[in-house]
């Protein structure tokens, strides 16, 4: 059986084992790294164009990144922790872009503006409360607010024709949000890593084992999808990037850090509209209020999107039941996690969120009728024959044990790294690709600690994070300073 050695193994060929390889590489050229993928080409799960939302989660119209107490207080702590991440996210792609390792940044992100839009008294009166917290903090210091029906046709006039001029509106809006074609970023950051002789691409490989040696190295078999050719690679880091696909990998890893974590998949449609006279009327990415039961990532948002360079609306996410873990996965896959370590967690979330179950399931069997009806929320004068239906990417939300033994459901993304740093992997979904920057950066202070003592690399993350060690969150000269920098560079403004 022919064996490669490599110093840093990637599994996955998405955004996220992407970033880590461009990041390591900048940090130290000369380490031998193989990325694997499963797949005949990258980007092609959940980092693909089509299967996510393409929105540059900086938290300014998410609402589900500010919750609502039961006593009626805003919550703005993750939007806070989630912007914060997404500059250092623009700042790395400014690096980039400066040193000419991306292409012009129209290639891969544009300027569209981000807008919380609500309707009726009580979910006014909550943006209203949300703006006001919000607008105080120096992240969020750009955003404006606005109940008047003149001005919201102005930011979004699909959504304003039509509307009943009785009912109460408000909006947010950010003008410098933006559309992020995370496929198009990826794919030119892995052809950017080939030219470096120390970086291997190998498509068509899925891993069948992973097993930790006794000298703390990895063997990793991987098997050729058409030749059938069985190989090994010794690697001294392994780094388990694979979206939904992460989850059993890391199960089979035998890590301690692995017992107790289960995964919860959810699938997901948009409606889609191309017609040039629609599309040009709306250039923004508006963001509603998630139907009650509905999981944080089915906030419904009527999006400007631009993929491969072309203009188009999408509306969604319609949710659903499925048991893959990757949209070109097997319907076994959520049976083949269940372990007897997270049996207990999963069996406990199941029972204890039959809401949620329900309303995928409705999700999954309404009529594209339905679908244009819920559309007609946030663009009254929708015709169904302007949309169609696509298919988004499978997401697989996190099940871990909580302090009683049980099992609870996580939104977010985790990161699972083994105690002797050699293996991480990235589980979880939204806000998930905007924040793999902030992600890598925390896998190489946990899994090479010891390099990143040396002056060489922290200096060099300087570099490239010009904002590292520091808080935006509490610094805002810092946070103007970079701001001004990644806007100009990336062309957000």
């Amino acid at each position: 059986m022919a064996v490669k050695t490599a110093d840093v193994l990637l599994v996955g060929g998405g955004v996220m084992s992407a970033t880590l390889g461009m990041m390591l590489t900048q940090l130290d050229p000369s380490l031998k790294i193989v990325m694997v993928e499963r797949l005949d080409h990258v980007a092609h799960e959940s980092t693909h164009g089509w299967n996510n939302a393409g929105t540059g989660h900086a938290g300014y119209c998410e609402l589900n990144y500010t919750p609502q107490t039961e006593s009626g207080d805003v919550e703005i702590e993750r939007a806070l922790a989630i912007n914060a991440s997404f500059e250092v996210t623009l700042q790395f792609w400014s690096y980039l872009v400066e040193n000419n390792i991306l292409p012009a940044p129209t290639h891969f992100i544009n300027s569209v503006p981000h807008q919380s839009f609500v309707w009726g008294e009580k979910d006014v009166e909550f943006l209203r409360k949300r703006y006001e917290l919000m607008k105080a903090h120096h992240l969020f210091k750009d955003m404006v607010y606005s109940e008047d029906p003149r001005v919201l046709n102005e930011w979004m006039p699909l959504a304003m024709s039509q509307r009943d001029p009785m009912q109460p509106v408000a909006a947010t809006r950010v003008d410098y949000g933006s559309d992020v074609d995370f496929g198009s970023l990826t794919r030119n950051m892995v052809e950017n890593l080939k030219t470096n002789p120390n970086f291997e691409l190998l498509m068509n490989n899925p891993v069948t084992r992973i097993k930790q040696q006794e000298n703390g190295r990895w063997s990793v078999r991987i098997k050729e999808k058409h030749t059938k050719i069985v190989k090994t690679i010794d690697a001294g880091f392994v780094f388990l990037g694979a979206g939904g696909g992460a989850l059993p990998l890391l199960q089979k890893s035998g890590i301690p850090e692995r017992k107790g974590y289960g995964g919860f998949p959810v699938s997901g449609q948009w409606l889609v509209c191309t017609k040039p006279e629609v599309v040009q009327q709306h250039r923004s990415k508006a963001y509603g209020k998630a139907p009650i039961g509905a999981p944080p990532m089915s906030v419904p948002h009527l999006d400007t999107r631009i993929i491969n360079g072309k203009p188009a609306l999408l509306f969604g996410p319609f949710a659903g039941f499925t048991t893959k873990f990757l949209k070109k996965g097997s319907k076994l896959d959520l049976f083949g996690s269940v372990k007897g370590n997270n049996l207990a967690p999963m069996m406990s979330v199941g029972a204890n969120n039959m809401d949620l179950t329900r309303y995928l399931i409705g999700e999954a069997f309404q009529s594209h009728q339905e679908r244009v009806q819920a559309l007609r929320n946030f663009y009254p004068e929708a015709k169904e024959e302007d949309w169609k239906l696509a298919k988004a990417g499978q997401r697989v939300q996190i099940i871990k044990k909580d302090e009683n033994g049980k099992g609870k459901l996580e939104f977010g993304t985790e990161l699972v790294a083994s105690a002797d740093g050699s293996l991480a992997a990235l589980l979880g979904a939204s806000p998930g690709a905007s924040t793999a920057v902030q992600a890598m950066v925390d896998v190489v202070e946990r899994c090479f600690k010891d390099r990143l003592e040396g002056a060489g690399w922290k200096t060099k993350m300087k570099e490239m994070i010009p904002s590292y060690g520091e808080s935006l969150v509490d610094d805002e000269a810092l946070l103007n300073t970079t701001r001004q920098r990644t806007l100009a560079t990336l062309k957000l403004v």
